[in-house]
C-alpha cells in the first residue's frame, strides 16, 4: 500500500479498500515503519465498553520513527526552523541530528531524576525548541507526557496535575507574547502548593526572569542536560501502551484525559499529515498551532517528523509587531504549506490587504484551516489573498479525540468546496444519525456526526475514568463514536460541519465546557448562580456569554471585572467571557433545570419566538432578561 495518495481516483480507491478490507489497508501503511516486532493481531474493538486495540503485539519506540530512521540519509536536513516573538531577536534551526542529540540528553537527564516508563511528566512551557525535545524525550523513556497550554492558570495546571499524577514538570521561566512577557514559573510554584506527586521541576531559561528555585525540587533545564550522554536506547513500547494525555473539555465537569496510545497515533498522523498537506521531500511545512493543543501534538510534532518534514515554529502571535507578521514568516522560510485557525484569519482579514501585499507568497502549495468550521466569507479571502487562487484550501475537521484529521480535502487531489470540510481521509467511516439514532443514507441531508468504524489514531480512554470516556462519546448512539457535532452531507457526499450539538462552545478553535466556565464563575462570592452559553463571534467563531444572578450592590462593571478575574484565575483568560449579563434570576422549568436554548437565543439577539415556555416556574425572567440584553 502506497502511502501517498496522488490523485482522486487513487483516493476512491483507497477508500474502497479501507472501508473493505480495513485490516489489509493499515497493515499496508504500517509497513512503512520501524518497528521492534511486529504486530499479531491488527484490530480488536468493541463500541460498548469500549475498547479499541490496534496492532496488538507489535512493539516500537515512535522515537526510532521520527529521528533514528532519518539519521542515515537527513541528519544534516533541518528539522525546525525556529522564528521567535520579536523579529529584530535572533531566529534558530534544529537539524535532525541535533535533534536527535537534545533528545537523549534531556531523555537520560529525566532517568536521572527517577522517571521511568509510564511516569506521567508535566509539560507547561513555551514555543521553543525545547518544548519539543521535552515531549521527544518522554516519549524515547516511555514516559507519558501531558502538555498544559502555557496560557491557562495556576488552579487549571494543578487541576491536571493532580488528574495525572504527574511526577515531574517542564517548565520555563517565562515567555514571551507580543508587547508582554508572561512569568510561567511562578505559575508553577503557585499550582504545586495544591499538588502532591510532583517530585522535580526542570525550568528553562528562557527571558532570563531569575525566577525563585526550591531546593532539591528545581533544577535548570541547561544544567541538568550537561555532560549528559548523546545517545539514550530507546525503550520498546507495546502498540497500546500511553504515548500521552491531552486535557480537554467536555459538556460537564472537570476537564478530561484524553489518552492516545503509541502505534495507531503513529501510523495516522503520519498518513494525514502526508496526504492532506501533500508534503514533499524539501518542502517547508508550518503549522501556526501552539503545542498545547491536540493541532500541535500531531501536525508540529509527530507527523512532520515522522515524515521526515521541515518544519516552522513561531513564539509569537499573528498581530505582532503588526498585522504582516505570519506572511513575513512565510515569506522569510519560503513556507509550502500553511496550517492556521479561522480565527487568525478573520482577525487579519480585518487588518486589509496592506499587511499581505508587502511580502512573496508564491511559494505556498497548500492552504489549511484547522480548529472550527470556516466561513465563506473567510474561506473566499483566505483562498483569494492568501493562496492567490492557486492554492487549495484544506478545511480540516478532527478532534482531540481523533488524534487527527478526519474530514478534509487532499490537496490538489480532490474537490474544493467553501465551508464543507470534505470527504473522509481513507479508513474514517462517518454517518450521520437522525434523532432517534437512525443512520440518514440519502445525501443533502443533516444529522449527528458519528463514526461507525474504529480508526487508528482514536482516543483509547479517558485517563483514569473509563466509565467517562463510554458515557462522553460512546453512550448516545449505541455501536457507534459520538462527536457531539451536527453535520450536513451534500449531494456529491461532501461534509459541511455546522457546529456542537452539546454544551461546549468553539472558542478561536479552543473547547470549552459551559459547565466548566460556570463552575468558575460560581466561586465568585459575588456570583449566587450563573449559565453560560455560546454566540455568533465575528473573529472567534463563538463567544462566551455569560448570565449572573449576583448577590451584591457593588458597581455592575466591578462585579463583571471580579467575575472575569475569577474564571481567569481557575481557567485562564482564554475563557474568560466576552459578555456579562448580570441577571435577577434564569428561566427554569418547575422541576429546576435551566431553559438554555432560550438563554441562547437572547444571545444571539432574538427578542421573541422562543418557542414553548409553559414549563417555565417564572415566564417573566424571559422578559426581563431580554430587555437588559447585551446586544
Amino acid at each position: 500500500m502506497n502511502l501517498k495518495i496522488n490523485s482522486f481516483g487513487q483516493y476512491l480507491s483507497n477508500y474502497e479498500e479501507s472501508v473493505t478490507n480495513p485490516e489489509e489497508f493499515w497493515n499496508g501503511i504500517a509497513e512503512h515503519f520501524t518497528w521492534k516486532k511486529r504486530w499479531d493481531k491488527t484490530l480488536s474493538w468493541e463500541f460498548k465498553t469500549p475498547s479499541i486495540k490496534w496492532f496488538e503485539g507489535g512493539q516500537l519506540n515512535i522515537t526510532e520513527n521520527l529521528l533514528d530512521r532519518h539519521l542515515p540519509h537527513r541528519k544534516d536536513q533541518i528539522a525546525f526552523h525556529w522564528e521567535p516573538n520579536d523579529p529584530n531577536d535572533s531566529d534558530s534551526s534544529i537539524t535532525y541530528q541535533q535533534l536527535y542529540h537534545e533528545v537523549c540528553k534531556l531523555s537520560n537527564a529525566l532517568k536521572s531524576l527517577g522517571i521511568e516508563k509510564g511516569d506521567r511528566v508535566c509539560i507547561y512551557m513555551p514555543m521553543v525548541i525545547e518544548s519539543i525535545v521535552s515531549i521527544l524525550a518522554c516519549a524515547r523513556i516511555g514516559a507519558v507526557h501531558s502538555i498544559v497550554f502555557a496560557g491557562f492558570s495556576s488552579n487549571a495546571l494543578a487541576d491536571r496535575i493532580n488528574d495525572a499524577e504527574a511526577k515531574l514538570i517542564i517548565t520555563a521561566d517565562g515567555l514571551n507574547r507580543g508587547g508582554k512577557q508572561v512569568d510561567l514559573k511562578s505559575m508553577v510554584d503557585e499550582a504545586l502548593t495544591s499538588c502532591n506527586s510532583i517530585k522535580h521541576v526542570i525550568t528553562l531559561d528562557c527571558i532570563h526572569a531569575n525566577p525563585s528555585m526550591t531546593e532539591n525540587r528545581d533544577v535548570w533545564y541547561h544544567e541538568i542536560i550537561e555532560n549528559q550522554s548523546l545517545d539514550c536506547p530507546a525503550e520498546a513500547m507495546n502498540s497500546e501502551d500511553l504515548l500521552f494525555i491531552l486535557y480537554t473539555s467536555g459538556s460537564t465537569g472537570k476537564p478530561k484525559g484524553v489518552v492516545h496510545t503509541c502505534g495507531g497515533y503513529m501510523i495516522y498522523t503520519a498518513y494525514s499529515f502526508q496526504n492532506v498537506f501533500q508534503y514533499h521531500e524539501g518542502d517547508v511545512f508550518w503549522c501556526t498551532a501552539d503545542i498545547g493543543w491536540i493541532t500541535g501534538h500531531s501536525y508540529i510534532v509527530y507527523g512532520p517528523l515522522l515524515s521526515g518534514a521541515t518544519s516552522v515554529i513561531f513564539e509569537g502571535v499573528p498581530t505582532y509587531p503588526d498585522a504582516g507578521r505570519f506572511w513575513q514568516i512565510c515569506d522569510k522560510f519560503k513556507v509550502n504549506q500553511f496550517y492556521t485557525a479561522p480565527t487568525a484569519i478573520r482577525a487579519l482579514m480585518a487588518c486589509g490587504l496592506e499587511p499581505v501585499e508587502q511580502y512573496d507568497l508564491s511559494s505556498l502549495k497548500v492552504i489549511g484551516s484547522v480548529g472550527e468550521p470556516i466561513n465563506e466569507e473567510a474561506w473566499n479571502w483566505y483562498h483569494k489573498n492568501i493562496g492567490k487562487k492557486k492554492c487549495p484550501v484544506v478545511d480540516t475537521w478532527w478532534q482531540t479525540e481523533t488524534g487527527g484529521i478526519m474530514l478534509s480535502g487532499l490537496g490538489d487531489h480532490s474537490p474544493m468546496n467553501p465551508t464543507h470540510a470534505g470527504y473522509p481521509l481513507p479508513g474514517i467511516q462517518p454517518v450521520l444519525l437522525d434523532s432517534n439514532g437512525n443512520e440518514i443514507v440519502e445525501n443533502g441531508v443533516e444529522g449527528y456526526l458519528c463514526i461507525k468504524f474504529p480508526w487508528p489514531s482514536m482516543l483509547r480512554t479517558t485517563y483514569g475514568d473509563h466509565e467517562r470516556c463510554k458515557n462522553t462519546y460512546f453512550s448516545n448512539y449505541e455501536g457507534y463514536y459520538f462527536t457531539g457535532d451536527g453535520a450536513k452531507r451534500d449531494e456529491t457526499g461532501m461534509y459541511r460541519i455546522i457546529g456542537r450539538v452539546d454544551d461546549v462552545i468553539n472558542v478561536s478553535g479552543h473547547r470549552f465546557g459551559t459547565a466548566e466556565i460556570e463552575d468558575a464563575i460560581n466561586t465568585n462570592s459575588n456570583a449566587i448562580e450563573s449559565a453560560v452559553v455560546g454566540y455568533p463571534h465575528d473573529i472567534k467563531g463563538q463567544g462566551i456569554y455569560a448570565y449572573v444572578v449576583i448577590d451584591s450592590s457593588e458597581n455592575s462593571d466591578t462585579i463583571k471585572a471580579s467575575l472575569i478575574d475569577s474564571v481567569s484565575d481557575k481557567i485562564g483568560r482564554i475563557a474568560k467571557p466576552d459578555k456579562i449579563q448580570l441577571v435577577s434570576g434564569l428561566p427554569k422549568t418547575r422541576s429546576g433545570k435551566i431553559m438554555r436554548r432560550i438563554l441562547r437565543k437572547i444571545a444571539e439577539g432574538e427578542q421573541q419566538n422562543f418557542g414553548d415556555t409553559s414549563t417555565l416556574l417564572d415566564p417573566e425572567i424571559v422578559e426581563q432578561i431580554v430587555s437588559n440584553s447585551i446586544l
